[in-house]
């Protein structure tokens, strides 16, 4: 196999294992409010589209922020930008805790997104920057750290949730805490040659035809994903560790795809190909969702498979930014991912209007209406897309190779 990296995935550096393991906690931060979403409404008093709004603050400041993450990274280094993002969530997150109200929270969750943005667009360059088996193996590890995050968010929400609503937020304070340590103590040394990244970089960088086709792709993709999971608490009528669970499986069907089977598939079709057979599966998925919305196991049952394939589409997704121009990759990631923050940022509080207004099943035809938007955007851009798809059978086979790692 020409290019196989010596070595597998799971041998890294302790630098990275560090970045690695702050970014589980970090992603786990998206899934955790999940579960106690019903608890934060009755016990603060709040209305769904209220409550929906802990996502909307989030994931709109995060978004915004991405935009000057790569330019702040470039001057103060990988290091200092990662902690300065985790003391932000370990502070928000803390003051989250002890708010008595509603939209405090939601303005804690806001300064959240702040610490959120700094840390994941940087961990996701120092990763790539830092580990070795080359960019194949990165992607893998940092997906995997994704997926164990989404998957553990919710499980441990639902744990804490049962005790308080207020039980998640102090377990981030502690795991970020442990997180900042990590990082403080084991990441060390130059990670990769930084030059000053201009203000207007992120901004020039959605020029590049293929990262704008992308970043829109993802943003009407973000609705759907973030349907899936900031809406359905509502209509499931679980306990918080009943939803939790619910989106523990949820999170461990992401998981597997996304490190195991989108290497498998992309060593038989390009990414774009890839990417126009999930997001129809989707909208399916969503529309099955509108359909059994009253029947809670069958809803269950649309939640995983959902995650089963939206594990397949971050993947690609993530690899094919990587690989779509030749920006810097700290550059590239946060311009990509503050247009897809937006998009995520948008879904819930119009899922939880549209539910009002309409009825349970709405807000699932407006996230596969979403899916059916991304398919339209790859489909008019695939041209711009050549690039991704040039070279993707050694992408899938480096990745495929440092999964293996001592086998052969």
């Amino acid at each position: 196999m020409s290019g196989t990296p010596q070595g597998s995935v799971w041998r890294q550096p302790a630098q990275v294992w560090a970045v690695a393991f702050a970014s589980v906690v970090a992603f786990m931060g998206i899934g955790l409010v999940d579960p106690i979403l019903p608890a934060i409404a009755e016990s603060l008093e709040a209305s769904p589209a209220q409550t929906e709004l802990l996502f909307t603050s989030y994931l709109v400041v995060t978004g915004l922020a991405m935009l000057v993450t790569s330019w702040i990274s470039s001057r103060i280094g990988a290091k200092a930008t990662l902690l300065i993002g985790l003391a932000l969530i370990v502070a928000f997150a803390l003051l989250c805790a002890v708010s008595g109200s509603v939209d405090a929270v939601i303005g804690f969750r806001a300064g959240w997104g702040l610490g959120n943005a700094l840390f994941i667009s940087t961990a996701l360059a120092t990763i790539v920057g830092a580990a070795t088996g080359g960019s194949g193996a990165a992607i893998v590890l940092y997906e995997a750290a994704l997926g164990l995050g989404i998957a553990i968010g919710p499980l441990l929400g639902g744990l804490l949730g049962t005790w308080s609503w207020r039980g998640p937020f102090l377990g981030v304070v502690v795991l970020m805490t442990i997180a900042f340590v990590a990082v403080l103590a084991f990441l060390r040394g130059p990670l990769d040659k930084r030059a000053p990244v201009p203000f207007s970089a992120p901004f020039k960088a959605l020029r590049a035809p293929a990262l704008a086709i992308l970043a829109v792709t993802a943003l009407f993709y973000n609705i759907g994903f973030f349907v899936l999971l900031a809406f359905s608490p509502f209509p499931l009528g679980f306990t918080a560790m009943g939803i939790g669970l619910t989106f523990f499986g949820w999170g461990v069907a992401l998981a597997i795809t996304s490190v195991w089977v989108a290497p498998l598939l992309l060593r038989r079709i390009a990414r774009t190909t890839a990417m126009l057979v999930v997001l129809p599966l989707l909208a399916l998925d969503l529309i099955a969702a509108a359909v059994f919305v009253s029947n809670s196991a069958a809803l269950v049952i649309c939640i995983i498979v959902g995650g089963l394939l939206l594990g397949v589409m971050n993947t690609v997704l993530t690899e094919s930014v990587m690989e779509a121009t030749d920006l810097p990759r700290a550059v590239a990631s946060s311009s990509y991912s503050a247009v897809r923050f937006l998009g995520g940022a948008a879904a819930p509080p119009i899922a939880a209007l549209l539910w009002h207004a309409y009825g349970a099943w709405v807000p699932y035809v407006f996230a596969a209406l979403a899916m059916a938007m991304a398919t339209v955007t790859l489909l008019i851009g695939r041209r711009a897309l050549a690039r991704i798809d040039q070279g993707e059978a050694d992408a899938a086979e480096e990745a495929i190779a440092v999964l293996a790692g001592d086998a052969a």
